[in-house]
């Protein structure tokens, strides 16, 4: 499967305004959303479990993956397309002899060691940040707000996708794509919108607006951006 990291939702039931994650993800799906994570961290396995198989006809339907946070016994049982690990969870080996060779497996990271030991290990795509300062986030506060001169670092050093997140708004998504991210991961940007799927489109046209700056600085300098 050859998957579009521009637009990534990770979703957060008590960060939707009082909507299910699942009528937030079919908003998004409407808006074009490129990939779905479900991260519900509050919540057991099994509620994790039920909220990744409603989601997973609808994802399929819309040719959108969906991938879980943490725990691939959820991603199993679910028959989700893959995992989305941080420093706590299974290393990326383990995930990728649990799921097969087709899973997706995605790795959380802040620093350009960590992004190049990530993809030496396997992993097909990178989470990189927090880039700005957020709540939203489970993440130490030293390790906040590492900025888009690391976000640039980091795509010089890997040749694999990543999409910034932490504190992404569309706002911010075009700069962060500017300085070499694929695309920008949000949970709140689009959970706590009033209307997801508009939320989503905007999203969706600011990572284009990245793309189109970044190609022009490269433009600019003989492609040496």
């Amino acid at each position: 499967m050859t998957t579009n990291f521009d637009t990534y939702l990770v979703t957060q039931r008590d960060l939707s305004a009082g909507r299910s994650t699942e009528e937030v993800v079919e908003a998004a799906l409407a808006g074009g959303v490129d990939v779905v994570q479900v991260r519900e961290k509050h919540r057991n396995a099994r509620e994790q479990l039920a909220v990744a198989r409603a989601l997973r006809e609808p994802t399929a339907e819309a040719g959108v993956p969906l991938v879980i946070n943490d725990r691939i016994d959820v991603a199993v049982a679910a028959d989700a397309d893959g995992v989305h690990l941080g420093d706590d969870d299974l290393p990326v080996d383990v995930a990728r002899e649990q799921l097969g060779a087709d899973a997706i497996v995605g790795r959380s990271v802040s620093t350009v060691e960590a992004a190049e030991a990530a993809e030496a290990a396997g992993a097909d795509y990178l989470g990189v940040g927090a880039v700005y300062a957020t709540s939203s986030k489970d993440v130490d506060e030293d390790n906040q707000a590492i900025g888009l001169d690391v976000v640039a670092d980091i795509a010089a050093a890997v040749d694999i996708p990543f999409v910034g997140i932490g504190g992404v708004t569309p706002e911010r998504a075009p700069e962060v794509v500017a300085a070499g991210a694929d695309g920008v991961a949000v949970i709140s940007a689009i959970t706590q919108a009033d209307d997801p799927g508009e939320a989503t489109r905007a999203l969706k046209e600011a990572v284009a607006e990245g793309k189109r700056r970044r190609d022009g600085t490269a433009a600019e300098t003989g492609g040496q951006a």
